[in-house]
């Protein structure tokens, strides 16, 4: 589903993190099933769409009231942490097209950010390992803002590092979550919907594209720049 909303030029470009730069939202997904398989429960495919996009208190939370558990946010967390790094050191890499298109954007000098609702340590240590931290300017996370997505804030605040208008913003975006944030905000809106995610209502996106490397990616910035 796609709108076509009157456009300003591209001025900044913020990226998602988890399911759109990196396969993280796929190892996430693993991990959720085993903790929940440790309680003789399963990780519904319902449940998955309301914990993704948001800040981990916020998922785990979800995922204690929807089952019922018994466990804190803090003990799933620690729990969390240990499961995931295992296969950070197996399984983790870069989303198809994501190398490519950001070393698009630094060639074309166009200011770059990422926001992500993970918190700041996990976010710089998975850049760092796809060797990606240097080619952004800033990487806002869930300790740099009050509301979580779907609120806008941290995209306002994007823009703000950007030193952008949100109009002049595209974001690249992989859940209905992030995508009302972003869409909320005024930013334009690429979302690029992985596995599950394909499910997700995103409305308000200017496009709806195959992945990172999808064509009518470059087209609409090479458009934006010329305008």
């Amino acid at each position: 589903m796609t709108c076509s909303p009157e456009r300003s030029p591209i001025r900044g470009v913020a990226f998602d993190l988890d399911g759109l730069l990196v396969n993280t939202e796929e190892l996430y997904q693993h991990v959720g099933s085993e903790l929940l398989r440790r309680r003789g429960r399963t990780f519904e495919p319902d449940l998955l769409d309301r914990m993704m996009g948001r800040p981990q208190q916020v998922s785990l939370q979800i995922m204690i009231d929807w089952h019922g558990l018994t466990d804190t946010i803090e003990s799933l967390a620690r729990e969390t942490r240990e499961i995931f790094a295992e296969l950070l050191d197996t399984r983790l890499e870069p989303m198809p097209g994501a190398v490519p298109l950001v070393e698009t954007l630094v060639r074309r000098g166009l200011p770059r950010g990422v926001a992500t609702s993970s918190g700041p340590d996990f976010a710089h240590d998975v850049l760092s390992r796809v060797g990606l931290r240097d080619r952004f300017g800033f990487v806002l996370t869930s300790a740099d803002v009050t509301h979580g997505k779907p609120h806008p804030e941290i995209y306002g605040r994007a823009a703000e590092r950007l030193g952008v208008a949100p109009a002049e913003m595209l974001v690249f975006e992989d859940s209905e979550n992030g995508c009302r944030a972003a869409v909320a905000s005024g930013a334009v809106v690429v979302a690029v919907p992985g596995g599950h995610s394909r499910r997700h209502d995103f409305t308000g996106a200017h496009l709806v594209a195959e992945s990172l490397a999808d064509p009518r990616i470059t087209r609409l910035l090479a458009i934006d720049r010329s305008e």
